[in-house]
Formats: structure tokens, sequence, C-alpha cells
């Protein structure tokens, strides 16, 4: 008995002795003195402090019960009237694109760049080759033209690229990612003939010279980006990582601490995974694999569906159904206001896929058991991703658990709408559109009307509908703050109040990149709002989004960055 009641004395001891080590060490971080948003629940709500502890939050509430928490190694974080956030998460974008991106010479416009015009565009190109000694043979890559906004309104030709060079294969990729121009040494190095037809995609041929225009779109484009990948030169071993590194630290500095890859080839997925096992990822990556690319492997990338291995998890997959409304490339239901070069007037675009093999595509990705997110940026594909869905979920293969996603949903008519809801299916909206392009769409691509209904907010908000909105960078820098900013004020580069009836408040704009972007990925228990048992994704603000002039979100900074409780970034 003596030695059972010396059992429970030693235990008890060495239970106090351990508590108290644990009282002493405390919490890791105490954040105070700031506007605490917590995006918990349908209205702006705060508390006094942050309590993180081991990647965790622990606490958040009264300042007085926090302090309780502090021990010998507690950091107490002063956010000096600041405001702290749940990191942002990245509802739709191309990290390893921007990677790529960054690489090549910069070809965007203001506010990103300063090609305004073709005469430009080939002086960034021409001082390049000249003041890095480019010899001949080398490609050239430029990245983010954009005819929207170039004085000439019109895609420069492979003969304006010819006038650069005749000695090195040129391509430049459009701003909105779906299309592109090569010279003419580029073609003729790619196998690209007149006569050369590719499925899915547009070659732009002049049938009055039957020559090649040098534009590439759609599955051509695509075609040439794996060519130019195929020619560059390979990084060196002790660099096979660092573009993708530094994308991930843009994305850290513009917030976000959930990263998504938005339509990866096998080669994307691998490289990474690669990093990832190297440990080498500080966020968390979402991976979209590219149907077509990856239509082999859907089983094989089922193993890392919705369940992290380290930093990285297979979202769903990726289907693209039209192109880019800013590029003309969206199908749509009526004619374009300005046919795009090399087509007649009446020009609706068209679908990258027959009804047939898109219904193929997904109901192959249903039976394997995973989501789908489609690209569908004009209203005609957007009927056909809504109608396809619903034929499916008919049929007992999209189920309620799936969090299927339309991506962009751009010129989305007002009867399209409430389809999302009856359907069960989740619109990511890209409202920044309004900002950039908003004038170009107004005057040239779909006319005021259509133009006003560009990513319609409030009115599926009106109907209780549940939307993230991006920035679908490298077609914008991964910028979630300017997709509030134009979800909020709707204003065109120009001033201009494009369709105002659109405009939510700053609440629910922030509800977008937080807790319904955590939801569209299913991992609203561990993310989107700062809760007690949430992980440590943080963000500090210079301004609260929600109490200044809304005219103002757009100049608002980031000033720290937290994942799992570790600062990843802080503003010079």
């Amino acid at each position: 008995m003596k030695k059972l009641w010396r059992f429970f004395v030693f235990s008890a001891a060495v239970s106090a002795i351990s508590m108290g080590c644990t009282s002493q060490k405390g919490a890791d971080q105490i954040f105070i003195n700031g506007d605490i948003l917590t995006m918990k629940g349908d209205k702006a709500s705060y508390v006094e402090a942050l309590v993180v502890t081991d990647g965790k939050i622990t606490f958040a509430g009264p300042k007085s019960q926090a302090l309780e928490m502090k021990g010998s190694s507690t950091k107490m974080v002063d956010l000096n009237g600041r405001t702290l956030m749940p990191g942002f998460i990245d509802a739709h974008g191309h990290v390893s694109q921007y990677a790529t991106a960054s690489q090549m010479i910069n070809l965007q416009p203001e506010p990103y760049g300063e090609v305004m015009s073709i005469p430009d565009l080939q002086k960034v190109l021409k001082d390049f080759i000249i003041q890095n000694n480019i010899k001949p043979g080398v490609m050239i890559v430029g990245n983010g033209y954009d005819d929207a906004i170039m004085e000439e309104h019109k895609h420069p030709t492979a003969k304006q690229l010819d006038s650069v060079s005749s000695v090195n294969p040129i391509y430049i990729e459009h701003a909105s990612g779906h299309m592109g121009v090569g010279n003419s040494l580029f073609l003729k190095n790619m196998g690209v003939t007149y006569d050369t037809e590719i499925s899915g995609g547009v070659i732009g041929k002049d049938p009055n010279t039957k020559e090649l225009t040098g534009k590439m779109q759609e599955n051509a484009n695509i075609e040439a980006l794996q060519y130019l990948t195929s020619q560059l030169p390979k990084p060196a071993e002790k660099d096979k990582f660092k573009s993708l590194l530094d994308a991930e630290n843009e994305w850290f500095a513009n917030g976000q601490t959930t990263i998504c890859e938005g339509r990866a080839t096998p080669a994307n997925i691998n490289h990474i995974f690669e990093a990832n096992d190297k440990k080498l990822l500080r966020g968390d990556y979402i991976i979209l694999p590219d149907y077509d690319t990856n239509a082999d492997k859907l089983e094989h990338w089922k193993d890392y569906y919705q369940k992290y291995t380290g930093r990285v998890k297979i979202g769903g997959v990726k289907m693209t159904f039209d192109g880019s409304p800013q590029g003309k490339s969206a199908w749509l239901k009526e004619q374009y206001l300005v046919a795009p070069d090399g087509e007649e007037q009446g020009f609706k675009g068209h679908p990258i896929y027959s009804r047939e093999n898109a219904y193929k595509g997904l109901k192959a990705i249903f039976k394997a058991g995973m989501q789908a997110h489609i690209h569908c940026n004009g209203d005609a594909a957007i009927d056909e991703g809504l109608s396809l869905m619903e034929v499916l979920k008919n049929e007992k293969l999209l189920t309620d658990s799936m969090r299927c996603v339309l991506i962009h949903s751009q010129v989305c008519r007002e009867d399209q709408v409430p389809r999302y809801k009856k359907i069960g299916i989740m619109p990511s909206w890209f409202p920044t559109h309004v900002y950039l392009w908003g004038d170009w769409h107004r005057e040239n691509v779909l006319g005021e009307e259509r133009a006003k209904r560009i990513s319609p907010l409030k009115e599926g908000l009106d109907q209780g509908i549940r939307f993230t909105i991006h920035h679908d960078s490298p077609v914008t820098p991964p910028d979630l703050i300017a997709a509030v900013y134009a979800a909020v004020n709707r204003k065109t580069r120009s001033g201009y109040l494009l369709g105002p009836e659109q405009r939510v408040s700053p609440y629910e704009a922030l509800k977008a990149i937080t807790i319904n972007a955590a939801w569209q990925w299913g991992e609203e228990h561990e993310k989107g709002s700062l809760e007690q048992n949430k992980r440590a994704d943080l963000v500090i603000l210079d301004k609260n989004p929600v109490k200044i002039d809304p005219l103002g979100v757009k100049d608002i900074r980031v000033m720290e960055t937290y994942k799992d409780g570790v600062q990843v970034y802080k503003k010079n």
C-alpha cells in the first residue's frame, strides 16, 4: 500500500513539474493592440488578442485572458493599430506558370510594365538581345503583351517579330495565357506550316497571302509553350527550384499562405512534389492536374487527393472549356462587339472540346472519385459546364460531397446565376477584370450590357451562392487585394463605374479569399478564420479593409505573413 501511495505521489510530482515547465514556456506568440478581424460569421467581428502555440491558434479573445498564457519564451507581437487577419487563400492561380513567366522578358503594359504599343514591344525585345549579347539561334521568350491595352489593339505579327530578329526564334505569350505569337524562325523550328492543324487550337493564317500570322491560340499555344520549354537550357541543379521558391515568396508577400497550381502538366506536378520531398516548400500547395495531359494518371493522383503529403495535395482535376474574353477566345452565346484579328464579324468564339469529349472527361474525373474545376469564361461555355454537371449529377456520378468549381465564370447571364445553386456548383469569379480590362470589354469586346455583368458577385450573394475570387496569376500578379478592390468598387482603369449593382461589401469580398476559399478546398475546419485549433496562417495589413474608404483598398499593403505560426514575410 505504501509503495502504491509513493507511486501516486511521485506521479503527481512529475505531472506538476511537467505542467510548470509548460506554463513557463507558455505560448509562442500573442498578438495584441490592433484590429484582429476573425472572419468568423456573416459580419465583421474582432477579438482583443490572438494566441499561437505550436503553429495553431490556441486562443482568440480578451487580452487579459491571453496574457495569462504568456511564458518566458512568448513573443509579444504589438500590431500598433494594424490589422491581423487569416492568411489569404489562393482559389485559382498558376504558381508554376508564374515561376516560368518570371524568367521571361516582361512585355506587360501599365500598371505592371511599360509596353503600350507594338514599337514599345519591339524595342524591349531588341534591347534585351543587345544588352545581353544574345547569340544567333538562342530562343527569345517574352510574356504579358496585351492588345487590349496597347494602342494598336492588335496582336503583333510574325513579320513584326522578324524585324526584331530573324536569326533568333522568338515567342511571346499574351497576358491572358491563352495565346501567343511566334516569329517565322520559331514556327519553322517547331514544324508549323500553313497546313498544320492542332486539335482544340487555332493557328493564325492569312487566307489572302497563304502565310502564317504567327498567332497561336489555345491548344496551339500550349504546344508552342511545351516546344519552347523543351528547347530552353535546363537550370543548374542548385538553381532547379529557385524560380518556384521565388514565386512562393511573391505569394507570401501578397498575404497568401495557401498556393494554387491551377492547370498542372505532369512536369509541373513532379517539380512541385520533388521540391516537397526535399522539404523546400513553406506554403501549402494545392494542385489541379490538367485533364488532357494527365488523363491516364487519374488513379495515381487520386492517392494524393484532398490529403496533404508534406506541403502538397491534389485538390481536383482541371478542364478548360474555352479561352479568354479579353483575348477574344472565350465562347459566347452572342457575337463579339468587334471580331478579333483573323475572324469575320459575327465571331462568337468556340469550345475547346466537343460536347462528347467534354462529357467523357468529366465522367472519367468523377469515376475516379475526384471533383472537377472547369475553366468557363464565356456564357456559352458556362451553359456547357452547368449542363454537363447537371447531367452527371442526375447520373449519380457528381455527388453532393464534391465541391466542383466553374472557374472565372466571367460573361455570366442573369438566367445562369440560379443554376449554380440548383446544381450545387461553386463559381470562382475574377472581378479584377473589371479594373484592368473593363474599358476594353465595354468598348470592344462585349458592349455595355454584357460587360457590366462580368463577375456578378452581388447577384450571387443575394441568391445565397458561396463564391470565391481569384487573381489567375500570372494573368495578373498574385495580388488578391486588387481583386478585393475590384469586387468592392467595380471601377475601370479610366474610372468608369461598370456594373455598380454588382458591388459587394469589403467584408464579403474578404470572405471570398479566406473562409469561402477554405471551404472550396475542403479546409474550412483548419483555415479561413481566426478560431481556436485552426492553423496559424496569418496576415498583417497596414489598414483595415472593412473600415477605410473602399477606394483606398487597392493601396493597402501586406506588412507580415505567417504560415503555421512562422513568419515567412516581413515588409522592409
